[in-house]
């Protein structure tokens, strides 16, 4: 084999790496036929998630800033559901913390996809976010998410 082909697999290999099944396949009774196992086949997933998540300010009950997020989600929730056609999403609000999480499941196949596109619509929406009076430590986090 050529030294580029072997560069080449490589390159390739590592890239993906993270999101790969592993060379064994132990059982796990929540491993579905694609999943990706973890914890030496404890666990596995087939679905990761993308969560998009910020602090506002006020009582859950009147806060403006949440108001407004939440006329933010409002205009982007089609094409945040469009990313895939199993796509989940949820809203979390923690009126203690303070804390508002959007959370956008998709199945492994289509991660890849979206990720290329930099989680669209992800960048027009965060930038929003941030304009809102109010929003502070704007964030986002990739994981996985299995209902168990």
């Amino acid at each position: 084999m050529k030294a580029s082909t072997l560069a080449l697999f490589a390159i390739t290999a590592t890239r993906t790496s993270a999101f790969a099944p592993a060379a064994h396949t132990a059982f796990s009774r929540n491993m579905s036929a694609n999943a990706v196992p973890l914890a030496n086949g404890a666990m596995s997933f087939d679905r990761v998630c993308r969560e998009w998540r910020c602090k506002y300010t006020g009582d859950k009950a009147t806060s403006e800033s949440l108001e407004s997020i939440s006329k933010l989600v409002d205009e982007y929730l089609p094409q945040v559901k469009a990313v895939s056609s199993d796509a989940t999403v949820n809203r979390l609000v923690c009126g203690a913390c303070l804390d508002f999480k959007l959370m956008i499941t998709v199945p492994l196949d289509d991660f890849g996809p979206w990720e290329e596109k930099a989680h669209a619509p992800e960048g027009e929406f965060l930038e929003k976010l941030k304009a809102i009076d109010g929003v502070s430590q704007v964030e986002t986090q990739t994981i996985t998410n299995m209902v168990i």
